[in-house]
């Protein structure tokens, strides 16, 4: 019988007890690798790392020789939107359907982003609670989600996305529509706003400080939210013991959002290097998003934008390699993200071999890993392989430190997906106890 009668679809029992031996460690902290290691998990749980040989492997844990194999850290992405969902070609397509057909398709998207080995990530508009919620509790595989509810924006701003003639009964607002974000205005409005995402199960506030590429009434050199209102929107979130992130790509509107409290910036692709070194000094987390731009020039997704959205898109574009040449130079905090719409999705790995052009494996790995943990608050927890870490952990043929670009062949290189101590990827029949195999190549 489950073990939980009003949630039969949890998971029976406890995550198994496995001790993986002969394994390469990928230490993403170091960026070195560790040969002849053993990694103990149980109950969902790093409990030992050590290196030597397979004599004295605990008895009553399952031992799996890797036989060389790569221990790796699951992946996080930071920036992603998952109920953005495949089905048609065009942004105005993205929520023409009913609730249920985008909450199933939904499902859909985080399955295949867990098999891409991505065992955590952050959705920064349009995930609510009861897809959180149903990850965590096993109703339907996925990422650990980290969620801003529906991002903030202004009227007229980047999560506006009315046509001009739309009037104002139209508008999205919370809770009811399947929008990335909810309009606000003023501080009443914008503290309304944050209180009620906060209220939704939001785990941070996502606000819009800029113009972007696929809102179709914002020029990208635009500024969002007056300064009083993203001091409210920021001393609310303080308050409730959380932070706000900011879309934004130019010098000034990265100024506006992190001069008035904002401690994260999406995308940034304008920054130059004295707005770098001065984010750098406030302690503040970058998360740029590559792959988005390229894979909307490339059909079939060249549809995707009007070509208002295709002329900005193509400056963003130009101008993301030189961002993260300056961002690493600054010394800023990096995260990984793909910022991923509709159909694009099965892109997301590529963001790996696009980043490599400027940054090292390391510096990209990690940006994946323990960069991206810490700006969760999870660092210790998630995005490396040490004990009371929890078990999140991909088996790989190569070393991605010497070869970044193998995760973006993850098909190729993929040997084992555990999350939270459990297999739920494996690519061929093992011995490795398996409850809850997801998905068998």
């Amino acid at each position: 019988m489950p073990n939980n009668g009003n949630k039969p679809w949890s998971p029976e029992a406890s995550a198994p007890d496995i001790t993986f031996y002969n394994a390469n460690l990928v230490d993403v902290e170091t960026g070195h690798i560790v040969p002849s290691s053993i990694v103990r998990i149980k109950d969902g749980f790093i409990i030992d790392v050590s290196t030597g040989n397979s004599a004295n492997l605990p008895q009553e844990s399952h031992a799996v020789d890797l036989q060389g194999q790569y221990i790796c850290p699951g992946l996080i992405d930071c920036h992603v939107h998952l109920t953005t969902t495949p089905g048609g070609f065009a942004l105005k397509d993205l929520f023409v359907a009913s609730p249920n057909s985008i909450a199933y398709r939904t499902a859909f998207v985080a399955r295949q982003m867990l098999l891409r080995g991505f065992t955590t990530a952050r959705d920064t508009g349009g995930a609510d609670a009861a897809l959180r919620d149903a990850i965590a509790e096993g109703l339907i595989p996925g990422p650990r989600l980290f969620i801003a509810g529906k991002a903030l924006s202004q009227t007229g701003g980047h999560g506006d996305f009315r046509a001009s003639y739309q009037r104002e009964e139209h508008k999205c607002c919370g809770g009811h529509t399947p929008s990335l974000a909810r309009v606000c205005n003023g501080v009443p409005e914008c503290l309304e706003a944050t209180r009620d995402e906060l209220r939704q199960g939001a785990d941070f506030i996502k606000i819009m400080c800029g113009g972007g590429v696929a809102t179709p009434s914002d020029a990208l050199d635009m500024l969002q939210f007056t300064a009083e209102e993203i001091r409210a929107i920021t001393t609310t979130a303080k308050q409730s013991k959380t932070y706000v992130t900011a879309h934004a790509y130019t010098v000034d509107a990265i100024r506006h959002a992190v001069d008035n409290g904002v401690r994260g910036i999406e995308h940034g692709n304008f920054i130059d290097e004295e707005t770098a070194a001065y984010c750098k000094e406030k302690g503040i987390t970058f998360t740029p998003t590559l792959v988005t731009y390229q894979g909307m020039t490339q059909a079939p997704f060249d549809q995707f934008l009007d070509d208002f959205g295709q002329r900005k898109n193509r400056e963003v574009l130009a101008s993301g390699l030189e961002a993260l040449k300056i961002l690493q130079k600054a010394g800023a905090t990096i995260c990984f993200g793909s910022d991923l719409l509709g159909g694009l999705h099965p892109l997301q790995n590529r963001e790996f071999s696009i980043r490599s052009a400027v940054l090292t494996p390391k510096e990209i790995l990690q940006s994946a890993t323990i960069n991206a943990a810490r700006y969760l608050g999870k660092e210790g927890e998630l995005g490396s392989i040490r004990p009371r870490s929890l078990a999140d952990i991909l088996i790989l043929k190569a070393n991605p430190l010497d070869d970044i670009t193998i995760l973006d062949r993850i098909q190729d290189n993929l040997v084992a997906i555990v999350k939270a101590g459990r297999v739920v990827f494996k690519r061929s029949i093992d011995p490795l106890y398996n409850p809850c195999l997801i998905e068998t190549m």
